[in-house]
């Protein structure tokens, strides 16, 4: 038996309060990817060169589009910590707002049916 419009209304709407709640909750956000690399240093006498553990680092690099470039920039690792956290959050914002356009779908859908 199918839902009543009035339930999906509801409940679609019970939703997107808690979608918008965790929305509001949200505080660093930044798209992108972060690296953490290791380099080889080119001093001739340096470990580096030859072994891959000795390498130079970590180094934190921040990589985002600007202005429709892919850019990189070289971040601390204080910084890689919270830009972590923010691109965690830019993909749960992404994934939250394609949630809350399926509840709008459901809530048109149920207040205003399709004529056949």
């Amino acid at each position: 038996m199918p839902r009543k419009p009035e339930t999906i209304i509801k409940q679609a709407r019970q939703r997107i309060v808690r979608i918008r709640e965790t929305l509001g909750d949200v505080d660093y956000l930044c798209s992108g990817t972060l690296l953490q690399r290791t380099k080889v240093c080119g001093k001739a006498g340096c470990r580096c060169a030859q072994d891959p553990n000795a390498r130079h680092g970590p180094y934190f690099e921040w990589g985002h589009m600007q202005g429709g470039k892919l850019v990189h920039r070289a971040v601390s690792p204080e910084q890689a910590a919270i830009l972590r956290l923010a691109i965690d959050n830019y993909r749960n914002v992404k994934q939250l707002l394609r949630d809350w356009e399926v509840e709008t779908e459901r809530l048109i859908d149920a207040e205003v049916p399709r004529k056949a």
